[in-house]
């Protein structure tokens, strides 16, 4: 039985498409027969097993009928509705089969397993569910109640920590129910006497008695089967879990074609949080839109996914067990996660519709609110009671333009009531009157005559250690002090509001303070020069930190595990007052502005650094053609190499200031390195050491190397920059040794360069050299006939009319015919003859709201995979897979949001395991797990439905062929 016959009310309750009525008879579709055929064909074992059951059910019905009807005795107003529901069934319930199909029978139970996993968090379960239903309604013309049968949602689409926690006994048992709870009980009634087959031997009388007690066995058997296991308390995974669980958790079972593993760089503008100090050492930083719990031991990362923009500011509790991320973009969001478990358990959405996301974010030391301060024209202030279970603020608060852009916001840690915000010239003091949902504020403008001295720009500001004041600092090393008035709370409004005026203005050093915060009895500040002092509730220094040669402190989190006394076996130093006590403090967490993160010890005063990731943007990324490594460039003139399986730094080279590495690219042996900078020179480095494998760099363009290409043979490399201009490099024997000289350069484009792209002649080794530019030409050049200062130009084509080209790459060899594949911006994918460059072929490309950028095929490691190939892609802000070959169906594509502020370049590993995007402006780089076999599973899921929906009703298909070209591929 079909899943709609079993429960057709339910059907007709939640789609309305089924609306059948007593002695109403339909058509029989001539088609319909296949259907059934197909239908009882994939359902006989699960058929058997369930007549088996019945007729068991039957044997004991008898004999406990009479004991069903004398409980059901006092319930006359039950005996009626299932006397009136048992009226219904004589509506054919086959011919509600006919019109549907049940995905869960079609696939396999080992399938469903198989499909268990965790979507990427950017796209929710039933948002995936609704959105295939609706394609698949729109394409074929289906109707919603066949469709609604296709149990997509019975694809386990929990999250790995539900995998790991939820009991596999109670879990199904509890949803199941669950369900039958909360559905009315005639429906119940209904759906259990559906399931009863016709039985024409029997006479009506009989009949009609035989289902009532039939109908009220099932019942009493389902009451005694699901009801005590309704009554088994679920326990929340939230609440059962554990700080140190989530670690603990397999996430190697990826059931996705793409999922991230690995992020490296961390948004260094952001603060980096400490979350475990005891066993682990547990930190929490941002890096693109992604929050990162990193297990500096294990060597381990936790990804939370969910925004959709850049993440703009973050908080964590003070018990460390709750986090908040916002983000700035359109269709900004708030989540608050659960540390421990990496759980979403609250997402805000609609936080700022007037603008354009939060700029800054606080909660209370007690978790229960929330606080934000929007990042429109007119900032608005609004607290949050996120606990419960509602969609507006409990208060908000428009903030006048001349205040200026608050950047800072921090709860009164006493008083969940109490809040203070600044901007770079205004300090805020905010009073939260809970009763009327009113939040006050006082801002007293501050000038250099106020105290007749240079203030200086405010950084952060922070409640003091005494309760009554408010203390700001400035980039002059200065603090404001501000007194706060608190009217009692029986006074009238005639005392006024609570407000803040300027107390006194105390110059505690020369730098300029970047960071103010609070930890036991200190006051603590970082500063420009990354200095880090202590002092106590007067102001008076106790012990500072100025040998470490930090740069800029960005961020300072302590632990939440207090310090541990001194003991015979402590060190900690002195401090530096007249009695010189031991100075004891929490050890903390230091991030600084060059994307630096350091750990310090204060027993024993022991600074570790535990990562440096690039502080400027990262465009080159290049993977070794034979080894698990990855090179890394950034503008700040850092190439860093990376061990990808292990997670593990090598080495790097930094370069003179000014050398933004732009582009990198290594030689098919991997002995090699190439590399272009941003103001034209180009680098020849040894793969190993990145030492320079010429005396002097290339400098022959005044403008940025976009682009670096290496023959096949390594005997060539070209290399393209900003001024349309291609350059070509080759190796020359001299002296016995092989050097690299430079060749001939070509200004061959009027635009932009999309590729530069070696190939082979096929008639010969030699090497083929094309470029392909926004001009919409393709540029083929004649290597054997170039020489010194003269790049020799072999045929010149036109690949498009309307829409510019993109990106190029060779297509691999599925057919007799050679193809070059172009994509352009019309979303279009052109098939290109190798030789003769005529178009053989325009399709539809992935459509993810840009066109593609770049491509790659993915490797192949056995013969056998030759003739299934895969296409790696990116667009404006995403990573995608296509499955090849190029047809134009969408569904053999899949993307991601990877980069939400921009994709800059894209690299596979050598195995064809891993893709890799590098994100930019966002200073980081994402690896990308890629799975076929997931892909796969989902893709013979979907031809099975296909293939029924050809066979069941091919004229309600808009295109047969293209369903069968999908089923060929």
């Amino acid at each position: 039985m079909s899943d709609a016959e079993e429960n057709p009310l339910e059907e007709t309750e939640e789609y309305g498409e089924i609306e059948m009525e007593e002695g109403e008879a339909e058509e029989k579709d001539p088609n319909d027969e296949g259907l059934e055929t197909v239908q009882q064909e994939l359902k006989e074992d699960n058929t058997l097993a369930w007549r088996g059951s019945q007729e068991e059910g039957e044997e004991e019905g008898e004999a406990e009928g009479e004991e069903g009807e004398e409980e059901d005795e006092g319930d006359e107003f039950g005996k009626e509705e299932a006397a009136g529901a048992q009226e219904e069934t004589t509506v054919k319930p086959q011919e509600i089969t006919k019109s549907m199909i049940s995905l869960e029978r079609l696939t396999p139970t080992d399938s469903q397993s198989v499909l268990s996993g965790t979507l990427p968090k950017t796209y929710s379960g039933r948002e995936s569910k609704h959105s295939l239903q609706s394609e698949l309604l729109e394409t074929l013309e289906l109707p919603r109640s066949m469709v609604s049968q296709l149990e997509f949602h019975d694809l386990d689409l929990t999250t790995s920590a539900e995998q790991q926690l939820s009991s596999p006994e109670k879990q199904p048992s509890g949803e199941l129910a669950e369900r039958t709870d909360q559905r009315p009980q005639d429906e119940l009634g209904q759906e259990r006497r559906d399931l009863e087959p016709e039985r024409g031997d029997l006479e009506p009388e009989k009949r009609e008695g035989r289902k009532e007690k039939r109908v009220l066995y099932v019942n009493e058997k389902k009451e005694k089967e699901f009801q005590p296991k309704a009554r088994i308390p679920q326990m929340s995974l939230v609440s059962t879990a554990t700080e140190d669980i989530l670690f603990q958790k397999d996430d190697s079972a990826n059931v996705y074609p793409l999922a991230m593993t690995w992020s490296f760089g961390w948004n260094s503008s952001l603060p980096v949080y400490y979350i475990q100090d005891e066993n682990q050492r547990v930190l929490l930083y941002a890096s693109a839109h992604t929050a990162v719990i990193y297990n500096v031991f294990k060597n381990n990362q936790h990804h939370l996914q969910g925004h959709p923009n850049v993440i703009s500011c973050l908080c964590i509790s003070e018990d460390r067990r709750w986090v908040a991320t916002a983000d700035k973009g359109p269709d900004c969001l708030i989540i608050i996660w659960d540390c421990f478990t990496g759980i979403p358990v609250r997402t805000i959405f609609n936080s700022c519709p007037e603008g354009d996301g939060i700029r800054a974010m606080a909660i209370t030391r007690d978790a229960k609110y929330l606080a934000t301060i929007s990042d429109a024209e007119i900032q608005k202030v609004c607290i949050w009671k996120w606990t419960l279970a509602v969609e507006t603020p409990a208060c908000t608060l428009n903030l006048p333009k001349e205040y200026g852009f608050q950047s800072y916001l921090t709860f009164n840690p006493t008083n969940n009531k109490e809040l203070v915000s600044n901007s770079k010239t205004q300090a805020i003091y905010y009073m939260w009157y809970e009763e009327g949902d009113i939040l006050v504020h006082s801002a007293p403008l501050l000038t250099e005559k106020t105290f007749n001295k240079l203030v200086g720009k405010f950084s952060q500001s922070v409640f003091h250690l005494n309760l009554t004041q408010i203390l700001s600092a400035t980039m002059e090393g200065k603090l404001v002090v501000w007194d706060i008035y608190r009217p009692p709370p029986s006074a009238s409004t005639s005392l006024g509001f609570p407000h803040i005026t300027p107390c006194k203005l105390v110059h505690l050093q020369k730098e300029g303070i970047t960071v103010l915060t609070t930890v036991d009895s200190y006051i603590v500040t970082g500063d420009i020069r990354g200095n880090i002092k202590f002092y106590d509730h007067t102001l008076s220094i106790v012990n500072w930190y100025s040998h470490f040669k930090l740069s800029c402190i960005r961020s300072l989190s302590f632990s939440k595990t207090p310090a541990t006394p001194p003991t015979e076996n402590t060190n900690y130093p002195p401090d530096c007052t007249l009695k010189g006590d031991l100075f004891i403090v929490r050890n903390f967490i230091i991030g600084t502005s060059d994307a630096s993160v350091y750990h310090f010890t204060a027993d024993g005063t022991k600074l570790e650094k535990l990562f440096v990731e690039p502080k400027d943007a990262v465009c080159a990324i290049s993977c070794h053609p034979y080894r698990p490594l990855i090179a890394i460039g950034s503008f700040c003139g850092t190439i860093k190499v990376w061990d990808y399986e292990q997670k593990k730094y090598l080495f790097s080279r930094i370069f003179e200031k000014g050398l933004g590495v732009q582009s990198l690219t290594y030689n098919p042996g991997g002995a090699l390195l190439g590399a272009g900078f941003t103001e034209g020179t180009v680098y020849i480095l040894d793969a190993m050491s990145l030492e320079s494998e010429v005396p002097e760099p290339f400098k022959y363009s005044r403008t940025s190397v976009t682009h670096v290409s290496f023959s096949h043979d390594s005997q060539y490399m070209a290399t393209a920059d900003v001024s349309f201009t291609v350059a070509v490099y080759v190796v020359t024997v001299k002296n016995g040794r092989r050097v690299w000289e430079y060749l001939a350069r070509l200004r061959s484009h009027r635009k932009s360069i999309q590729s530069v792209l070696f190939g082979v002649h096929l008639d010969s080794n030699e090497p083929r050299l094309l470029s392909l530019g926004r001009d919409r030409l393709l540029i083929e050049y004649n290597l054997l006939k170039s020489y010194k200062d003269h790049l020799e130009v072999l045929d010149v084509q036109r690949t498009d009319q309307g829409s510019h080209p993109t990106c190029m790459v060779w297509y691999p060899p599925l057919t007799k015919e050679l193809f070059l594949l172009i994509c352009n911006s019309g979303y279009k994918v052109k098939l290109f003859n190798s030789t003769t460059k005529m178009c053989r072929k325009t399709l539809l490309g992935p459509v993810y709201g840009s066109p593609i950028e770049q491509i790659q095929i993915l490797p192949v490691k056995t013969p056998l995979e030759l003739q299934k190939r895969y296409m790696v892609f990116i667009n404006r802000d995403k990573v995608g897979l296509q499955i090849l070959p190029v047809d134009g169906n969408p569904h053999k594509t899949s993307a991601l949001i990877c980069h939400p502020s921009g994709v800059a370049g894209m690299d596979v590993s050598y195995d064809g395991r891993y893709a890799f995007t590098a994100g930019g402006q966002d200073r980081s780089v994402v690896q990308w797990e890629i799975n076929l076999r997931s892909w796969k599973t989902i893709f013979t899921i979907l031809s099975s439905v296909v293939k029924v929906l050809i066979q069941w009703r091919p004229e309600r298909c808009r295109n047969t062929s293209a369903c069968r070209s999908f089923l060929l591929s």
